[in-house]
């Protein structure tokens, strides 16, 4: 029977309370405890330095994105361990050694203004690239302040548009005008802390003389307002999240009329020049046609709003293959797609006779390799940037246009040594035989070192191969072996993977890679003794179900930024907006389900749980600490084997730079190194 914990009789409540003394102390004590179980060994600083090495090694790929004639890239390393924002030119960029301009010396305004900056984004004015919108974050939070930057100049804009700390968004209308969404006082965000309200602001007044554009009800996650300046095809558009999968776009009119997109809610849209792609997510019937979930449609636009419906499907999926992206250049849609978790990508022509299509060029992967489109610039043309890498392959980063030749930027030197090593892909069957893929990463040999299974299962977020030094040079190069498990919830088979683990479907995904652990040890792959498991996010949320509910399948369980508390995840940070993922704890119906899976629900006395480490960030401003640090008690409370560490800084990466990534990133992999039987 469920053990029920209501916020009365909460005995942790306290643990919430990020300014409390009581709090701050108890994390100090779990931290020193940790620290001093998992460094002791001479060997914890020997591979904290080596990945250390790896992240801030000068031979990675600076993968850059294109604006206009430059590419800029934000680089760190163990003398810029904040950044370096920097631009070149594509010849520059061709060099072994780029001619990089500096732009932003992240640690040297950190020293200067007295703050820990980290790097959250920067919105580029269109088409000129003169200026733009930096965001930066104390510590490492999702929270942010804005601030315009003059690229002519590489220096701040005295009296420029500024915003203070919140969770802003902004855009670009022209120099003297941006859209922006933050904090203008109360009633003005969500219940989930993002804008509700969007205004336009002119450069030289006051914010409070911005005028209202767009306004959301408080229980939407967030609006949004944008301004496509495209020349000839200018437009500008809002809108509203009414939860994280739906979506209600209006065009705005310069008087200020809203003419809505009518498209299911569910769908996502894009436009680009004058074409509007379509992404259903559910059925979607038009007319006497009915498109399957996850095609992708395309049509005019303003002939779409005229009420005309001829849609031309230019992706339907089937059940091995599903698209997993969509880009544009000028004059190109590009589909990037996943089959059986193997990339392909096409490139799609208009023309008279409808849309032409063949393989992108020099984009077939090699065995499980992936290959992604890193950028392009649709302004400029039709240039795009390509990264290839597998678990096994470090990363190559190719140039070219479509329908032209393509050029090898830069390649990525090996972190570890893979001779030996092997990429097997398999499918485990599900409780309801379902099949479910996974990759294992090691030695041939089933009977080699600790295995480590990680996984995700949510919000349509696929896992697919990727060169991972970290995971190389502290994992596999010590005869650990690697195992990413593709379940329910993710993308990798388009809508309906996601939506089989929805809501009261969340279990599917849980069984899954339950389903994944006893498969591995059918195959000789793992023992439980042998076998640990980690996740974030929603994948230490999973992992928090795999302590609770799966306990005798697993040696040892990391859990990292997790939510774990599933009747006041809703209540705590940016958790409302995940409602439609996980469903109302304050629906009897909801939490009906919910109670059945709650880990911090559903800890109880005399099981068989494996060790477990809960890693967190006391700026993590969107899943909150507290999830953690109650899990922990509880834990404690029964007597487990339970070790805790919570960095002060690094938002929900839990890690504001590479010293600190590289302590935590070791800090797991000794733990579970140390808890697995070899």
């Amino acid at each position: 029977m469920t053990e029920t914990i209501n916020d009365g009789d909460d005995a942790y409540l306290w643990l919430e309370d990020l300014d409390s003394e009581a709090a701050a102390r108890w994390v100090g004590e779990r931290n020193a405890g940790t620290v001093a179980a998992l460094t002791e060994d001479p060997g914890f600083a020997r591979l904290c330095d080596e990945l250390r090495e790896v992240l801030d090694s000068a031979d990675r790929i600076p993968l850059p994105s294109l604006r206009g004639e430059h590419l800029y890239n934000l680089w760190k390393d163990a003398d810029h361990p904040r950044g370096l924002w920097r631009r070149t030119t594509l010849d520059g960029y061709r060099r072994p050694e780029p001619d990089w301009e500096i732009l932003l010396d992240l640690d040297a305004l950190a020293e200067r203004e007295g703050e820990s900056w980290v790097w959250q984004g920067v919105e580029v004015l269109r088409p000129g690239y003169e200026r733009c919108l930096i965001s930066l974050s104390r510590g490492g939070s999702d929270a942010s302040v804005v601030r315009e930057f003059d690229l002519r100049t590489r220096s701040f804009v005295p009296d420029g548009f500024a915003l203070p700390e919140a969770k802003s968004s902004v855009g670009w209308i022209n120099v003297d005008e941006i859209y922006v969404g933050t904090d203008f006082g109360p009633g003005s965000l969500t219940t989930s802390g993002y804008p509700r309200i969007v205004k336009r602001w002119r450069r030289g007044t006051p914010l409070s003389e911005a005028v209202t554009v767009f306004e959301g009800s408080r229980d939407d996650v967030a609006v949004y307002a944008e301004h496509d300046p495209t020349p000839g095809f200018a437009r500008d558009f809002v809108g509203r999240w009414p939860d994280f999968f739906r979506d209600e776009r209006y065009v705005l009119a310069g008087t200020g009329e809203l003419t809505r997109i009518e498209v299911p809610d569910d769908a996502r849209i894009d436009v680009h020049r004058e074409w509007l792609l379509i992404r259903p997510r559910s059925e979607w019937t038009v007319g006497t046609v009915t498109y399957p979930a996850g095609a992708v449609l395309v049509t005019r636009l303003d002939a779409f709003l005229a009420g005309d419906r001829d849609l031309t499907p230019v992706f339907e999926p089937d059940p091995h293959t599903s698209l997993s992206y969509h880009v544009w250049t000028r004059n190109h849609l590009i589909l990037a797609m996943l089959s059986d978790v193997r990339s392909r990508i096409e490139v799609l022509t208009p023309g008279p006779g409808g849309w032409r299509r063949e393989p992108l060029a020099d984009s077939d992967p090699a065995g499980f390799d992936h290959v992604d489109v890193v950028d392009t610039d649709p302004d400029s043309g039709d240039a795009h940037l390509l990264s290839s890498s597998g678990f096994t392959r470090p990363a190559a980063l190719r140039y070219g246009r479509v329908g032209g030749d393509v050029e090898t930027l830069k390649r990525e030197p090996g972190f570890f040594d893979a001779d030996g090593l092997s990429v097997r892909q398999f499918f485990a069957v599900s409780a309801d035989g379902t099949r479910v893929p996974y990759f294992v990463v090691g030695p041939p040999d089933p009977a080699a070192g600790p295995t480590l299974l990680t996984a995700y299962g949510g919000f349509e977020v696929s896992l697919t191969p990727s060169y991972d030094g970290v995971i190389g040079r502290g994992w596999l190069a010590r005869g650990g072996t690697y195992v990413v498990a593709n379940i329910r919830g993710g993308g990798e088979y388009g809508p309906r993977w996601h939506r089989a683990a929805l809501r009261e479907n969340r279990p599917r995904a849980y069984a899954d890679l339950a389903a994944v652990a006893t498969d591995l040890e059918r195959r000789g792959i793992a023992t439980p003794a042998s076998l640990g498991v980690r996740g974030g996010s929603n994948g230490g949320l999973l992992t928090g179900v795999m302590l609770t509910r799966y306990p005798e399948l697993f040696g040892a369980i990391v859990s990292e930024v997790p939510l774990l508390d599933m009747r006041r995840y809703h209540t705590l940070l940016a958790g409302a907006s995940w409602m439609a993922e996980y469903g109302d704890p304050d629906s009897e119906a909801d939490w009906a389900y919910l109670r059945t899976f709650s880990p911090y629900h559903n800890v109880r006395a005399g099981q068989p749980y494996p060790p477990v480490l809960f890693v967190t960030s006391t700026r993590d401003d969107r899943v909150h600490p507290g999830h953690a640090r109650k899990m922990v008690a509880r834990l404690r409370e029964y007597g487990y084997d339970v070790s805790y560490y919570e960095n002060v800084e690094g938002g929900h990466g839990a890690a504001a730079d590479n010293a600190q990534l590289a302590f935590k990133r070791a800090l797991i992999l000794e733990f579970l190194w140390q808890r697995l039987k070899r």
